[in-house]
């Protein structure tokens, strides 16, 4: 099995393929890999449908027992592990393609830490990269990794995490004696980095739970493990005849302590161990040199080349169609570019059609996909029944004939009466709110907001308009008509006014748009926008 701190992020990256009954909630113990194939223990449709299926999310043991016994029911579909092995070709090589090596000015207690434990640089950025006010208060004054203490070392991360440490801005506080070289300096930016890294740390550390030194005062207390491991340690002259009680033997018992609490005792814990607390276990327990790691200065490896962070918009939107699994698209030069306006009305009434529940709206990915049907007389009945009968139905209350065939008696027809009755005044109260809104409609259509819409009127040639102004002027008199909206004008209007708003950076209009595989022209047109995207 494979998880993270996302869980079952294997369903995550086949999300487009995945069957419609399987969810975060019943995912648990389903996702194997058996013989190098994906496999997804299936739920039954029905209670008992399926003798070796349980009905509810399988334990380890079950789970394992149907992997054994039925490897072939429950191999995942042909396109669930197209995509998963799409996304993972290239590994385990391919991780170091998503390595980036770079200098940092850092505390030695840190650079001993990331010797021990290189994954806690992620903790690390993190801890920086999320940080707010109250996390910053323990950076005044630094209480861990004193800034008299900086060397120069060499940090592995991952691209991911140089970037969100490269991209923010930050100005460090005046107490806190992190005192930055100028910009044009040839190690700024092993300064900078080393600094915010600093910081991440103090954070942790600072965060540290009492759990740490309650555990630290209840180690003592016996356990079966804890002796033999002792037991094991002194068979193997781990203490090399020092006498017991002594400084040196001490020291060295209290290495073996912690270790045990890092490795052995973790297991049997339900109180999983932060990153701050093991920060400061390692600096009790790892006896480290400053004078010995500057030495180490003058052979660190190179620095990693980041031009890979100055990517230009076409690389960018490659990059994202191959996260997608999309095929290369074929170059087109900027005169054969054609932007259909048209396109992104039809993907927004399509996605508008589409099922949709409090987990969200389907979006339509594919242009593959069958058109939205829509059937208008089913849609204007569906609301007849609900608001009551159109205007050119007959309003009367008279039963018809085929009514009287089921009136047996006089209590039928009271009770027939009393429906009739019962569905007058409904229809009377729903008579008067749809006047209230046609009045609202009519006071709406002279403001700001009424005015800010485009309608059919103002898109119709001029000539029409004005073979048409006496007859205007004749249903004016009588009273105000109202000119339909131009839906389809207004939602592109707006979505461009949004996306232009944007100024190329992310926003609802692009990503919905891209979503729905829209792709947009950049914007040459410069003027101010007057109103952002309305719903």
């Amino acid at each position: 099995r494979i998880e993270d701190n996302d869980g079952e992020f294997l369903l995550i990256e086949a999300a487009d393929f995945l069957p419609k009954w399987l969810d975060p909630d019943n995912s648990a113990n389903r996702v194997f890999f058996y013989h190098g194939e994906l496999c997804i223990i299936p739920a039954p449709r029905k209670p008992g449908a399926v003798p070796w299926l349980p009905t509810t999310p399988p334990t380890v043991p079950q789970a394992l027992n149907i992997i054994s016994t039925h490897p072939e029911e429950i191999l995942a579909s042909e396109s669930i592990r197209a995509a998963v092995n799409r996304r993972i070709r290239g590994y385990p090589e391919k991780i170091q393609a998503s390595l980036h090596r770079a200098h940092c000015f850092l505390p030695a207690g840190i650079v001993a830490v990331l010797k021990q434990r290189p994954r806690l640089v992620a903790a690390g950025v993190q801890a920086f990269y999320l940080r707010d006010p109250i996390d910053l208060r323990a950076c005044r004054v630094f209480k861990t990794f004193l800034p008299e203490t900086r060397i120069m070392t060499s940090v592995t991360f991952t691209k991911c995490l140089y970037a969100q440490l490269v991209q923010q801005r930050f100005v460090p506080d005046r107490r806190s004696g992190y005192k930055m070289p100028p910009p044009s300096h040839p190690q700024y930016r092993a300064h900078e980095l080393g600094m915010k890294l600093a910081h991440g740390f103090e954070i942790l550390c600072s965060k540290f739970s009492p759990h740490f030194s309650d555990s630290k005062k209840s180690f003592m207390t016996p356990s079966p493990l804890w002796a033999g491991f002792l037991e094991s340690l002194k068979k193997n002259d781990y203490f090399k005849g020092l006498i017991e009680g002594s400084a040196e033997y001490q020291t060295r018992l209290e290495m073996a302590k912690n270790y045990f609490q890092l490795s052995v005792n973790r297991s049997e814990s339900s109180l999983a161990m932060s990153p701050g607390e093991e920060i400061l276990t390692l600096l009790q327990t790892i006896p480290f040199d400053i004078e010995e790691l500057k030495k180490e200065e003058a052979n660190l490896p190179r620095e990693d080349d980041d031009e890979w962070l100055d990517l230009s918009p076409d690389q960018l939107d490659q990059l994202l169609q191959e996260a997608a699994g999309k095929k290369d698209a074929e170059p087109v030069s900027k005169e054969e570019e054609k932007y259909d306006l048209s396109q992104v009305s039809e993907s927004m009434k399509a996605f508008i059609s589409k099922v949709s529940t409090h987990k969200g709206a389907e979006l339509p990915r594919e242009p593959s996909e069958a058109p939205i049907t829509f059937d208008a007389d089913s849609f204007l009945n569906y609301f007849d029944k609900i608001l009551g009968p159109s205007s050119h139905e007959s309003d009367s209350d008279d039963l018809d004939e085929e009514d009287f065939e089921y009136l047996d008696s006089d209590d039928d027809l009271d009770l027939k009466t009393q429906e009739t009755e019962e569905g007058a005044s409904v229809k009377g109260t729903l008579n008067n709110l749809k006047s209230y809104m046609a009045q609202m409609d009519q006071e709406l259509a002279h403001t700001s907001i009424g005015k800010s819409f485009t309608t059919q009127k103002q898109m119709e040639p001029l000539s029409q308009t004005t073979s048409n102004n006496s007859d205007e002027e004749d249903s004016g008199a009588g009273g105000s008509i109202m000119t339909p909206v131009d839906v389809d004008l207004n939602l592109v209007s707006n979505i461009l006014e949004s996306y232009s708003s944007q100024a190329g950076l992310a926003g609802p209009a692009s990503n919905l748009l891209q979503s729905m595989g829209v792709q947009l022209p950049d914007n040459t047109d410069h003027r101010p926008t007057s109103k952002p995207m309305q719903d």
